[in-house]
């Protein structure tokens, strides 16, 4: 933990101490004087209950009267205090005399406290006063004979210790509930925050926020659009390059919390949550947008819980592409032409040593004149430096191979009008010419021709190779994927030939007879770009 930071656990402790004191402590404030008053209230009645009993007994009102002996008020006096457990219990006449008083020799003296005067007149009542046996709360009621005349009066009295005594024990509950609620508060806030803890990971809430942070500067900075949808497919997360794609293909507004089908109807992210399949690499039309799209599955604890869609635009990822493909042919090009170039070194080298200087001149003059025929045909056949670059490479890779690959084209090849063509003919040609490399390398003639035609818009591509040929059972197999005739972990390369026809709209010919090769004819749909017409004057 950070200096100056407090974990979670002592932050919810803290504030439910708090908050858990300072309610007890109000509540104590507002009931403590309440619960004094109570029991002062209390220790009053039990005082006025006593008082009352005495003065209806029969052995005081008789006493009083004269009919029995004024002793025994002293008597019942005391055996009452004990039982009650009061702290005294007087009884006096109507002139103040006591006639009962825990200390016997009060007895016989006026009553002490100055607070009398009114029981002596009828009343009843409670006081605190001090007498001889100092302060206290006292109780007084009027002794009446059968007719109902006052014939004297009785006092209760409890010690103001024993009040306050009482009174201590109240708020002492108080205090022991204000100390066990404490606790209890305590307990519950380290449950919580245990709880709490665990479910956010461990995480403390800086390091939640830390991380939230770090995300969301990541999901901004990534160029790919990114859209994230919970159990109910409403968007949830929004990157800034997914809010570019979505305004270039017409969808405003602010998409969070929007189920995902209203806003783009074309997904598939809802059917995703239910199968929890995951699907890579997959073309979606956005209201005119191809895009490229990988969606996934959000999996806790063996549920689907959500789904994240990552995408972006299929012109961006095709110009990449069309970027590799390049350096992957110049590559393959450098290769071919490095090795065949050694070899041809070695056979200067060999006639260097034999002396024979007049063959030396005419080998090199010929080699220098074939490859500087080959390369200029084609640079000037073929107006896309691409698909130019493209061919000399595949002409050297053939001759690395050991086979002789011949290009003709009567007609000059234009630029094609988008360069998605040129990514997909590459494909088509690159993967034919392959084919047919493998179709003759087990031939004693291994020859291939690539031949052009241009006329009407329409591009004619025939490769033939002279390889012992395809058998009419296994020709409607062939464009499957993953079928081939050379091994496992092979027949990709025709399937992929048979999808970029489809997207070009284009069409194959296959013609083939056991022992006499192959010709593939495709027909393509070509429409040249603005100013890709052929000069006539650098027609070969």
């Amino acid at each position: 933990m950070k200096k100056g930071k407090w974990s979670l656990q002592s932050v919810i402790i803290v504030f439910v101490c708090v908050v858990v004191t300072g309610s007890l402590l109000i509540t104590d404030l507002l009931i403590s004087s309440r619960v004094a008053s109570q029991t002062e209230e209390n220790q009053a009645e039990n005082a006025a209950n006593i008082a009352r009993m005495v003065a209806h007994n029969p052995l005081v009102i008789e006493a009083m009267s004269g009919q029995r002996n004024q002793k025994d008020i002293q008597t019942f006096a005391n055996e009452m205090k004990k039982v009650t457990n009061v702290y005294f219990i007087v009884v006096m006449d109507m002139n103040g005399i006591r006639k009962s008083h825990p200390d016997p020799k009060m007895v016989g003296k006026r009553f002490i406290g100055g607070d009398e005067g009114t029981v002596l007149k009828g009343k009843e009542y409670a006081s605190i006063s001090k007498g001889s046996l100092g302060p206290s709360l006292r109780y007084f009621t009027p002794i009446k004979d059968k007719s109902g005349k006052q014939i004297g009066a009785v006092a209760v009295g409890i010690s103001l210790d024993n009040v306050k005594i009482a009174v201590n024990k109240s708020r002492m509950g108080i205090f022991i509930g204000t100390i066990i609620g404490l606790l209890i508060g305590v307990l519950g806030a380290v449950i919580l925050a245990r709880y709490l803890k665990k479910i956010l990971l461990g995480l403390e809430p800086f390091a939640i926020a830390k991380l939230l942070e770090e995300r969301s500067a990541m999901l901004q900075s990534v160029h790919e659009g990114i859209v994230a949808v919970d159990q109910e497919s409403k968007i949830t997360l929004v990157n800034r390059a997914a809010i570019k794609l979505f305004e270039r293909a017409g969808l405003r507004g602010n998409p969070i919390g929007i189920k995902i089908d209203q806003y783009i109807p074309s997904t598939r992210l809802s059917d995703l949550l239910k199968t929890g399949k995951v699907d890579l690499d997959e073309e979606q039309n956005l209201n005119g947008l191809t895009i490229l799209t990988n969606r996934v599955p959000v999996i806790v604890k063996s549920k689907v819980v959500g789904a994240i869609a990552t995408f972006r635009d299929k012109t961006e990822i095709q110009v990449l592409a069309e970027q590799l493909t390049g350096v992957r042919t110049y590559a393959d090009a450098l290769r071919a032409q490095t090795h065949e170039f050694m070899n041809k070194l070695h056979v200067i080298m060999g006639m260097i040593h034999m002396g024979n200087d007049e063959k030396l001149i005419e080998y090199i003059n010929k080699m220098v004149d074939h490859r500087k025929n080959e390369i200029g045909f084609v640079t000037k056949k073929f107006k896309d430096p691409v698909l130019a670059g493209f061919l000399i490479g595949k002409m050297s890779y053939a001759r690395e191979a050991g086979a002789e690959c011949l290009i003709s084209c009567d007609q000059p090849i234009p630029l094609p009008d988008h360069t998605d063509v040129t990514h997909e003919m590459i494909t088509i040609i690159g993967n034919l010419i392959d084919n047919a490399i493998a179709a003759v390398a087990n031939c004693d003639v291994k020859k291939i021709a690539v031949n052009f035609d241009f006329a009407d818009d329409i591009l004619t591509i025939e490769v033939k190779d002279s390889g012992e040929g395809i058998s009419e059972g296994l020709q409607n197999q062939i464009f499957e994927k993953g079928f081939s005739t050379n091994g496992e972990n092979r027949g990709i390369g025709l399937y992929l030939v048979s999808q970029s026809l489809k997207k070009l709209a284009g069409e194959i010919i296959l013609s083939s007879k056991p022992g006499k090769g192959t010709v593939f004819t495709v027909f393509l749909p070509y429409n040249k770009a603005e100013g890709g017409e052929h000069d006539p004057g650098n027609d070969c």
